[in-house]
């Protein structure tokens, strides 16, 4: 679910200091795009919504959070947007969100 070896060459490159800093600023942005998600989704919206979570998934290592985000981008770009699971991105990113928090 978490790639903990990107988790370490983040913390590696931004430094132990600003690592929590990072962390807290991307669950920050994904959180008010999962509450839309959540409260008010909007299918014209889905590419590029996908396409950040997926992005910023990547960027901290949440695997499992960014290949159902890659899926869901893939699906709106093909105006499938029926197809692009709004709960399970959801799901996928609480799911990441408790497991690196409970163990970073």
């Amino acid at each position: 679910m978490i790639s903990w070896d990107r988790v370490k060459e983040l913390r590696d490159e931004v430094g132990e200091d600003d690592f929590g800093e990072v962390v807290e600023l991307f669950l920050e942005e994904v959180e008010e795009v999962i509450d839309r998600l959540r409260t008010a989704p909007d299918p014209a919206k889905f590419e590029d919504d996908m396409h950040f979570l997926k992005g910023c998934a990547l960027n901290l290592g949440f695997e499992t959070f960014s290949k159902i985000c890659q899926e869901g981008e893939k699906n709106a770009a093909q105006s499938n947007t029926d197809a692009v699971d709004v709960p399970g991105v959801i799901v996928a990113f609480e799911s990441s969100k408790t497991e690196f928090m409970a163990h970073r």
